[in-house]
């Protein structure tokens, strides 16, 4: 979705009066971002199984059918091209600042949502616990209808008391840590709830921004030119100097959220088919990601050896796709890998039948 590669610093005189990274330090960069960007996809995954069975209308997930797959590359394109423009007409400086405002909100809800599970085990058991419920509706009588219905307690008020200790130290001083915290709340948020409904569908959204990533990143230079003007946490950076320079430091490699979200999107769904599965095994899951490391690890070679950014997409998506689906051919599971089928109701788990989910589609149609 962004830009997807890492690579060095950023561009101008500033950035040509810059030392040479050490191999150290780019050793250390690349190492931290795999990992950063190994660590939403796997507890996300982990967290999308709960939530395809939550009750709760706050934690329902949004369910990507084939035809919000197909849009989507086209929507991303729309979005980048306008992004490119507005930094091209208007004052970087204004567009940035709107945008921090708006991400430092966004960040602060992403932030709380993702620390809460674990923050609640550091609550004493007598802590005063209060339920709240805010309730935002349209009409009334018969024809009310729910457009907010939000759910939460005292714990999760205090979770966000302190992701906003984090979005101020964001907004004031867009200190790289801050931008990772809220870079990774981000990407874990959707990789737990944003859902493909079927293998096919995950496979039309990959495909679609593999050629989306190719041709902005190759063809033009405007992915490079908005990752490196967007003052904004949708991508994770690392500082290639900080052995050098310490938490002060500034010549960063980066990777864009899209290429752990996207690919993470689908690595989700094969632990919950593994999960359908009822075999206590989760062979697609962890097939899927050991291809992603490699896709990775393999951007970011191309990347030292071409000295250029790359569509991590390019090497992403067909070893994402590619490595369960020769799993699926050696076990003889093809079929079913691609006749499962998630129900788009948030009360129906992984573990639905397909009569239950044949079912809900026709209710949905």
């Amino acid at each position: 979705m962004e830009e997807a590669a890492a690579h060095n610093g950023s561009a101008g005189p500033a950035a040509a009066a810059r030392p040479p990274a050490t191999p150290e330090g780019m050793a250390l960069a690349y190492g931290s971002l795999v990992l950063m960007a190994l660590l939403p996809i796997f507890f996300g995954a982990l967290r999308s199984v709960s939530c395809a069975k939550s009750k709760n209308s706050s934690e329902m997930p949004e369910t990507i059918t084939s035809r919000d797959a197909a849009r989507f590359p086209i929507v991303a394109s729309c979005t980048l091209l306008g992004l490119y423009l507005f930094f091209k007409i208007f004052s970087q400086e204004y567009i940035n600042l709107l945008l921090s405002m708006y991400f430092f909100v966004l960040g602060i809800l992403a932030l709380s949502h993702t620390i809460s599970p674990m923050m609640n085990r550091f609550f004493p058991a007598n802590f005063p616990n209060k339920q709240y419920q805010l309730l935002f509706t349209e009409g009334s009588g018969e024809s009310k209808e729910e457009i907010v219905n939000y759910e939460f307690d005292t714990k999760d008020l205090v979770c966000l008391a302190l992701s906003s200790v984090v979005g101020v130290w964001y907004l004031l001083r867009k200190h790289w840590i801050a931008n990772n915290l809220f870079g990774l709340a981000f990407s874990l948020n959707g990789v737990e709830l944003l859902h493909l409904n079927n293998v096919s569908t995950g496979c039309i959204l990959l495909g679609g921004l593999f050629i989306y990533d190719v041709f902005w990143v190759f063809g033009t230079n405007v992915m490079v030119t908005v990752a490196k003007s967007f003052e904004a946490p949708i991508k994770l950076v690392f500082p290639q100097d900080l052995l050098e320079k310490g938490l002060e430091a500034d010549n960063f490699a980066m990777l864009g959220l899209g290429d752990i979200v996207i690919p993470g999107i689908f690595i989700a769904l094969l632990l919950r088919f593994d999960i359908s599965l009822k075999k206590n095994t989760h062979t697609y899951f962890y097939t899927s990601f050991v291809a992603y490391i490699f896709g990775l690890g393999l951007t970011i070679f191309i990347m030292h050896i071409f000295k250029h950014a790359q569509p991590a997409l390019l090497y992403l998506v067909p070893a994402c796709i590619g490595f369960p689906l020769l799993v699926a051919l050696a076990k003889g599971e093809v079929t079913e890998l691609f006749s499962y089928e998630e129900s788009s109701t948030p009360t129906e788990g992984p573990g639905a039948s397909k009569d239950e989910t044949t079912e809900a589609s026709k209710k949905e149609q």
